[in-house]
């Protein structure tokens, strides 16, 4: 029985972003790489799986440059992951095709009995790939899950909607978990754990024996631009009426919303 979790390696929080010369990405030099924190929770669920049926195999999968993404896979491995697999892509691989890559690597190792993923990537923020991996696949799937239930030939699960409202959903394995917060609380790695994933052998496919080339991507990002600098703060002096008074003019004349 086969899990497979889909991550992705994305920009630390912390790290200041600095756009390409030619504006079409951002300037990866000095860059401190994570996993992806939303695909945690999809890590620590395919490992909780694992932990209650023992002829499950957790496999970690991911698509980017192989010289730094394998660094997010043993981060998988030191988890709980068995087996790890990585296709070697460029870097603004688009979200289609990184979804057909995925899936095609995942078929390419017999299928899946359930797919964990994040809900979606911190750096890009598109929440989509989880959903393509499952209609490439043609399997059933949902998103935002922040509840977690096996069921044998199905899985049931809660999800969370707008309002703060859940929805429960039930699907037929083989199917598609995208992982929100609050599904579980991700494990740290344990030395024994780290020391076993570096000596891991991870698996190396090239996109192009997927039967996928640069060529099928779908979207191509161009002028990317960091935001304007914030307006220095303005600090009222006087008593409540002269603060008032100016607060006032200030919105008419300058702002310009009265």
């Amino acid at each position: 029985m086969k899990i497979f979790v889909c991550i992705k390696q994305v920009p630390d929080t912390e790290t200041k972003i600095k756009v390409a010369a030619d504006q079409n990405g951002i300037d990866t030099t000095g860059i401190k790489w994570v996993l992806n924190p939303y695909d945690e929770f999809a890590v620590e669920e395919a490992v909780k799986f694992k932990e209650k049926n023992p002829t499950a195999q957790v496999w970690a999968i991911t698509a980017g440059p192989k010289t730094r993404a394998v660094e997010s896979l043993r981060t998988a491995l030191a988890m709980g992951a068995d087996e790890a697999i990585v296709v070697n892509a460029d870097e603004k691989l688009d979200a289609i095709s990184t979804a057909k890559a995925l899936a095609a690597a995942i078929k390419a190792e017999g299928g899946a009995h359930l797919i964990f993923t994040g809900k979606l990537a911190i750096d890009n923020n598109q929440s989509s790939v989880p959903q393509m991996v499952a209609e490439f696949l043609q399997i059933p799937h949902t998103s935002v899950v922040s509840k977690f239930e096996n069921q044998g030939e199905s899985v049931l699960v809660e999800r969370d909607v707008e309002g703060g409202a859940k929805e429960v959903v039930q699907m037929m394995n083989p199917s598609l978990v995208a992982a929100n917060k609050g599904l579980n609380m991700p494990r740290y790695a344990s030395l024994p754990g780290i020391m076993k994933a570096k000596k891991k052998v991870v698996k190396e496919v090239e996109l192009s024996a997927l039967g996928i080339a640069a060529t099928d991507a779908k979207v191509k990002y161009v002028s990317y631009s960091l935001p304007a600098e914030k307006p220095a703060v303005k600090l009222l002096s006087g008593d409540a009426s002269a603060q008032a008074a100016e607060l006032i003019k200030l919105l008419r004349d300058e702002a310009k919303v009265l």
